[in-house]
């Protein structure tokens, strides 16, 4: 299958993700005034899950026998969920010790590190995608760095995740060839939100009342962040190069500064302009010169 940077319609759903992935840091970082980080997750990832039920047995319903892409999903799906879970995991637990916005920066190096990935596994990296990734990176430095970057031990961390981030782009790309994407989605899902809750039923203080409290935050990371837009993701991947769908995907820092200024009143500085400006350059880079060329192959 050809994977290049034209489909209009998977290139549409990347840019919704992206922002729907944005905004979840505003609900994020309100649930986490309530609950753990482990019990969010958990949460919203098993709440993901059960969402697409529904639209699964009703899609079984209509087919009445299963395709070729809906049986043996347990494997892929497990795979897939386990790499989440190890994503998520290393990036709360780097939070913690660095700030947001060297952890965004640094998360962000799965826009180089899915290209990276794709060389070693024989994918085609045409050198417009390299320079897209690059520039997009150097935009994301200014959307997220004030001030001198020292690497320490948190921010190792992060780094450790932005590489399983990438593992799961790529994973991603290899099962949708051969696995329906929603059982898929729903699999993944319960499998890091099975993981997500046993780690915080160990580490974490768990009330029924707190959750309560959480519920917006966690309805918005369940159905919106998990059911709807990991779900997009693996849909697009079908018809997206994995290095063009993580540029875009990248996006979401912008997203998560335009929410935090337009919902907790943060402050959006000619620096962060130029950062988004910067970043959006270098996916029109690979959009408008790609385009000339050969769709990109897988």
């Amino acid at each position: 299958m050809q994977k290049g940077v034209y489909n209009r319609g998977a290139i549409i759903m990347l840019w919704i993700t992206a922002a729907i992935w944005g905004f979840a840091f505003v609900a994020q970082r309100a649930g986490m005034e309530f609950i753990g980080p482990f019990t969010f997750n958990g949460i919203r990832f098993l709440l993901g899950s059960a969402s697409l039920l529904p639209l699964i047995f009703w899609m079984k319903y209509k087919q009445k026998s299963p395709s070729a892409k809906q049986k043996n999903i347990l494997k892929g799906g497990l795979l897939a969920g386990v790499v989440l879970f190890i994503g998520a995991s290393l990036q709360q637990a780097g939070m913690v010790y660095t700030t947001a916005g060297k952890a965004g920066f640094i998360t962000g190096f799965y826009v180089i590190l899915v290209p990276l990935i794709g060389i070693f596994i024989g994918q085609h990296i045409t050198r417009i995608l390299w320079m897209g990734a690059f520039i997009a990176l150097a935009g994301l430095y200014l959307l997220t760095i004030d001030g001198p970057f020292v690497l320490q031990y948190g921010d190792s961390l992060i780094l450790l995740s932005a590489f399983f981030w990438a593992i799961h782009v790529q994973l991603i790309n290899k099962l949708v060839d051969s696995h329906a994407a929603l059982p898929l989605s729903a699999f993944q899902f319960a499998i890091c939100g099975i993981l997500s809750l046993t780690t915080a039923i160990i580490f974490e203080t768990i009330t029924l009342q707190t959750i309560l409290q959480a519920t917006w935050p966690l309805l918005y990371g369940g159905l919106m962040s998990v059911g709807i837009a990991y779900t997009m993701q693996v849909v697009a991947q079908q018809h997206v190069h994995p290095a063009y769908a993580s540029i875009i995907l990248s996006f979401e820092t912008v997203f998560a500064v335009i929410g935090g200024w337009l919902l907790l009143n943060e402050i959006l500085s000619l620096q962060n302009l130029a950062g988004c400006l910067l970043m959006l350059a270098g996916m029109v880079v690979v959009q408008v010169w790609g385009s000339r060329r050969r769709p990109i192959e897988k």
